[in-house]
Order: C-alpha cells, then structure tokens, then sequence
C-alpha cells in the first residue's frame, strides 16, 4: 500500500513532498536545528513538538512523566530512549 504525496510550499517558498498532514518543511526544519544540546539529538517531529509545549531544556523535560510527553502529537517511543539517554546524562529523569 502506498501513500500518496502531496506538493507543499512553505512559508518561506521551499517545495516539499509529504504524506501526513504534518506542515513541517523538511528545509526550514534543518536550517532550525540546534547544533548542541538536548534538542540537537531529537527528529524534527520530536523537536518541533516539545518546543511547541515550551519544553527547550532537559530540566524543563525532566518536569513530565514518559506517559505525559508520549502525548504530545509529534513524539512517538523511539524517541523515548534518546531522551532517557539525554536525561541521564545530566544526572536528571522523568519524572515518576
């Protein structure tokens, strides 16, 4: 089964494909990406979602449970690990 791709544009004129309805640019995205910490490890997805929330720290993201943040539409398991790894890191967790 295949998924048909639609032509966007974003605000910024860049030409993308994409099959969801997520309006994230692909171009815009990697020009955003931080080049260090914990937001740098993370897909755009992942990314653009926490700071959608307003969580731009791993102390900010130690304030929620696994449970809350796989909520947030933009995060999904896999990145789970990445941010326990990012966590712990910095002697921080979820919290419990």
């Amino acid at each position: 089964m295949t998924v048909e791709k639609t032509l966007r544009i974003c605000e910024k004129g860049h030409k993308y494909y994409k099959s969801s309805e997520c309006p994230s640019c692909p171009t815009c995205d990697k020009g955003n990406k931080p080049e260090s910490g914990f937001l740098s490890k993370l897909s755009s997805p992942a990314r653009n979602a926490l700071i959608h929330e307003g969580i731009n720290t791993s102390k900010k993201l130690s304030t929620f449970t696994e449970k809350e943040i796989l909520k947030i539409h933009g995060i999904g398991p896999a990145s789970l690990p990445i941010m326990r790894t990012l966590l712990e890191e910095e002697g921080l967790s979820f919290k419990k």
